[in-house]
């Protein structure tokens, strides 16, 4: 029986040296909450982060419409510039005047049905 308790105490001995350290439970817990904590404010960071950039393009856009709204205005005003500055120039190349004094003549119907 020496022999199956020598390989007994043997055996004892090469598991307490293989057996795992222990492991301080409450420092585990420390470090799960905060890191929880940790990417909860990150979180929180990067959807205002989102919303903030939302609401940029929103209004970015909205600037948008509106200059594009302002330059076909600009261009339709530009258009009839060009065209009523072509026109005042034909004008005045073929000797046209700008009238001052209108004058009627009248006309008789038994006038007209004698000629």
């Amino acid at each position: 029986m020496t022999t199956v308790s020598l390989s007994y105490h043997l055996i004892q001995r090469k598991i307490k040296s293989i057996s795992l350290p222990s492991i301080n439970w409450k420092s585990v817990y420390i470090i799960g909450i905060s890191a929880c904590l940790l990417l909860l404010v990150f979180y929180v960071f990067y959807v205002n982060q989102l919303t903030q950039g939302t609401y940029l393009i929103k209004n970015y856009n909205k600037k948008i419409s509106v200059l594009s709204r302002e330059n076909k205005s600009i261009e339709t005003e530009f258009s009839e510039a060009m065209f009523l500055g072509q026109i005042d120039g034909k004008v005045n190349a073929l000797g046209f005047e700008k009238t001052k004094e209108v004058k009627y003549l009248e006309i008789l119907d038994a006038e007209l049905a004698k000629k």
